[in-house]
């Protein structure tokens, strides 16, 4: 049985995966973020990106405005280890930070 909820390639063409054990965490410590789909629409059409290259890491912002509470701006985090990014954690935020 997979470990993998969804694999895609983001826009500098590297590979994205979310793990089951990455959307648990998503799911237990951020319920505003419903589905997974939530985090592949935010990947794959993100109105801002921010790439730290020191740390390996990228953020990603979507934002949903059919959202009933006031955070209405998905942040992805990815972590890129040898060029493949995983899905290290997605919360709604007020602002773009």
């Amino acid at each position: 049985m997979s470990n993998i909820i969804f694999e895609l390639v983001d826009k500098t063409g590297r590979k994205i995966i979310l793990t089951k054990e990455r959307w648990a965490h998503i799911r237990q410590k951020h319920g505003l973020v419903e589905n997974p789909e939530e985090i592949q629409q935010t990947l794959t059409n993100p109105i801002k990106t921010f790439f730290i290259e020191e740390k390996n890491k990228a953020y990603f912002y979507k934002y949903f405005k059919h959202k009933k509470h006031k955070s209405k701006f998905l942040k992805v985090i990815v972590k890129y280890i040898n060029n493949q990014g995983y899905v290290k954690s997605a919360y709604f935020t007020r602002s773009i930070k």
